[in-house]
């Protein structure tokens, strides 16, 4: 199997290790065979945006060298559907660029509500026509569904990112799991916010206010797996300066521009700078804040400078989450006959799986403290030498 191309604006400091050559080891039990690494050197296609009665097809490219003929993946993505710029449609240029790489086929469904994904799964699973190979379930809302499909279709293939599917037993054999720590790569870009408010720093279509120090986040909805990015990100902003003043709230969905728009807007009249978001397509109502009040923000999941460039202007920064290499690693395992089922992949800074990178227009423009201690503080997370929090209450 291939490794995935990156931006050359790749992790800050990235260890060069690559994620999918890392998933085989990761952590998890019960795992079966290994993922191979590899050097392929073809890049990312933007995300684009499916049916959601679940009839879009990937292609019919064929591929590949070797491993199985006539290759179908299902994709059942997160509620707030393809082109939100960030988490699903990271998806789904890992299963673009597996059906680039191996000739599948892959066809989409979206969600329009969570009661929605078991249905989905199960419509995928039961299929003989074509017989799905691998269903990828995007979002730790399906974890409930998803663990009782894969004990009633056992002999079926499955993935999860943001969960893990396990019972009293353990994990089940015949899905891997994908879980990240989102609070180390949100340290980071707390980092770069808690000290670029510090500075008179004036680049892009922002500038900070010298005569303030300030730096808000946004939510998309009030859970654990949110509150997770909130906690990391506050972190780095105190790890600069526990004197820097901290606001957040929550918009309660995933797909609300208009509410994320109101509430960073009423973050940057309070004074903030910096503005983080971990809100799905919620988000591009931050960038629109941004934008009309002359401040930055920072993106997540993707590289938002470039998915959101009509913003890239203030995005001085995003904090990736490698889905994408997930959904492309399973793909390729499977296609190779080496699928990872009960195998959990808790995937951080050491493994290059979460990381900070710098928005397209302010590469090379930050001040060199900036990204040095980026540098320094991940290479100390990654050996043990700060523990980031991963909720609020230890903090």
């Amino acid at each position: 199997m291939t490794v995935m191309a990156w931006d050359r604006r790749t992790f800050i400091a990235g260890t060069g290790a690559g994620l999918v050559t890392l998933l085989a080891g990761c952590v998890g039990d019960d795992g079966g065979g290994d993922d191979g690494g590899g050097d392929d050197d073809g890049g990312m296609d933007d995300g684009e945006g499916g049916d959601s009665d679940g009839d879009d097809t990937g292609g019919d490219d064929t591929g590949g060298n070797g491993g199985m003929d006539d290759m179908n993946v299902g994709m059942v993505y997160a509620t707030g559907g393809l082109g939100d710029q960030s988490f699903n449609d990271m998806a789904h240029e890992g299963i673009q660029q597996a059906q680039e790489e191996y000739g599948l086929e892959f066809q989409n469904a979206e969600p329009d509500a969570p009661a929605d994904v078991g249905e989905l799964q199960r419509n995928f699973a039961r299929s003989s026509d074509p017989d799905f190979d691998l269903i990828c379930c995007i979002g730790f809302v399906q974890e409930t569904d998803l663990v009782e499909n894969a004990q009633e279709f056992s002999d079926q293939n499955w993935m999860i990112v943001d969960a893990v599917a396990q019972t009293e037993e353990g994990p089940l054999g015949n899905v891997a799991s994908y879980v990240y720590r989102e609070h180390e790569g949100s340290f980071q870009v707390g980092v770069l916010a808690g000290m670029l408010t510090g500075m008179d720093y004036d680049h892009g279509g922002g500038s900070t206010n010298p005569d303030q120090q300030m730096v808000g986040f946004v939510g998309g909805k009030e859970i654990p797996l949110i509150e997770r990015f909130e906690a990391g990100y506050q972190a780095g902003v105190q790890h600069v300066s526990e004197d820097i003043e901290f606001t957040s709230a929550y918009a309660g969905d995933w797909n609300d521009p208009a509410t994320g728009q109101e509430i960073a807007t009423g973050m940057y009249d309070d004074g903030a700078d910096v503005v983080y978001h971990a809100a799905g397509g919620t988000g591009a109502g931050v960038f629109e804040a941004a934008q009309s009040e002359g401040r930055y923000a920072i993106g997540v999941d993707s590289d938002q400078s470039l998915s959101a460039s009509e913003f890239s202007d203030v995005i001085v920064a995003s904090m990736i989450k490698r889905v994408d290499t997930a959904v492309y690693g399973s793909a390729g395992n499977v296609y190779n006959d080496e699928f990872q089922g009960g195998q959990i992949n808790d995937l951080g800074l050491a493994e290059d799986g979460v990381g900070a990178v710098i928005g397209q227009d302010f590469e090379g423009e930050l001040p060199s403290e900036i990204t040095d201690e980026l540098d320094s503080t991940r290479q100390a997370i990654i050996d043990g030498e700060i523990s980031v929090p991963d909720n609020l209450d230890d903090l």
